[in-house]
């Protein structure tokens, strides 16, 4: 049974940081990647992780405030957030895939969390 499960979201204040976990299981996965949804607007990419090379990218709106990570050789990732702002509020989505590449679209993950809400308060 596949399962992608993510937590670590909730309620914060500006300028603080929250940590975010995933941790997927079920397949031989080889990349991960977080995407956020704000109400009303488009899902959209944040940060992805090559498991081989430790490669990562981020989304320009988060470079230099959040940092993706993987635990040792395990399929658990960890996004921290640090200065967070407003903007950043969202429904946090981790999305694992078999491809060993960084994906920075969402169609090429196959398997996805339920989502972690994120509410950064001005």
């Amino acid at each position: 049974q596949v399962q992608v499960v993510e937590s670590g979201g909730g309620l914060v204040q500006a300028g603080g940081s929250l940590r975010l976990s995933c941790a997927a299981s079920g397949r031989t996965f080889r990349a991960m990647g977080w995407f956020r949804q704000a109400p009303g607007k488009e899902r959209e990419f944040v940060a992805a992780i090559r498991y081989s090379a430790t490669s990562t990218v981020y989304a320009d709106s988060v470079k230099g405030r959040f940092t993706l990570s993987r635990d040792g050789d395990k399929n658990n990732v960890y996004l921290q957030m640090n200065s967070l702002k407003p903007e950043d509020t969202a429904t946090y989505y981790c999305a694992a895939a078999v491809v060993a590449a960084v994906l920075t679209s969402d169609y090429e993950y196959g398997d996805w969390g339920q989502g972690t809400q994120v509410t950064v308060s001005s």
